[in-house]
């Protein structure tokens, strides 16, 4: 799980962060920050999500101080390779479809993009951006090991139930579980 807020003041967004830090992690829930190195050990998050305009990876997982997960999110070919050169734990890609949760998002990479990098790596690959349940076996089939969802859980008739769909769908797998 990660929290994003682009908006939030550094207070709140650690207010919140802790909150859900405490709860989550305690339940063995992977819980991400967004952006915020600083923000996620503070919170005692499991790690970071950064994108291209955010801290590098190696960085971001300085401000962790060695401790706790780091992906990033990438949008093109180039992107990808050098975050397969990073030490991510993870990488995102997209936005695999069109998306309203971003304010200027990248241009949509659709899952053929998906295709060409799972050959070229075995860490874990997030599809991200426009993510539905209809579409969302699409997308595992093209190879990512995870999904991304924003607006298709958050505007659900019932936001838990499409949630428990989801985590039907992928039979509870979670690839970046550190065991």
């Amino acid at each position: 799980m990660q929290y994003r807020d682009k908006t939030a003041s550094s207070e709140k967004l650690l207010e919140i962060s802790r909150e859900l830090s405490g709860t989550l992690v305690r339940r063995g829930v992977t819980f991400f920050v967004n952006d915020r190195a600083d923000i996620a050990r503070i919170a005692g998050a499991s790690g970071v999500h950064v994108g291209q305009q955010d801290l590098g990876v190696e960085q971001a997982r300085r401000a962790l101080g060695g401790h706790g997960l780091v992906g990033i999110s990438t949008h093109n070919m180039q992107q990808f390779e050098e975050a397969l050169d990073s030490s991510a734990d993870y990488i995102a890609l997209g936005p695999i479809f069109s998306t309203s949760s971003k304010a200027n998002p990248d241009p949509v990479v659709g899952t053929e993009f998906i295709r060409q990098a799972r050959p070229r790596t075995r860490k874990p690959m997030v599809a991200i951006g426009g993510i539905t349940l209809e579409r969302a076996s699409e997308v595992l089939d093209a190879g990512a090991d995870s999904l991304a969802v924003i607006s298709d859980i958050l505007r659900a008739a019932e936001p838990a139930a499409r949630a428990e769909q989801y985590m039907k769908l992928l039979g509870d797998v979670n690839p970046m579980r550190q065991d």
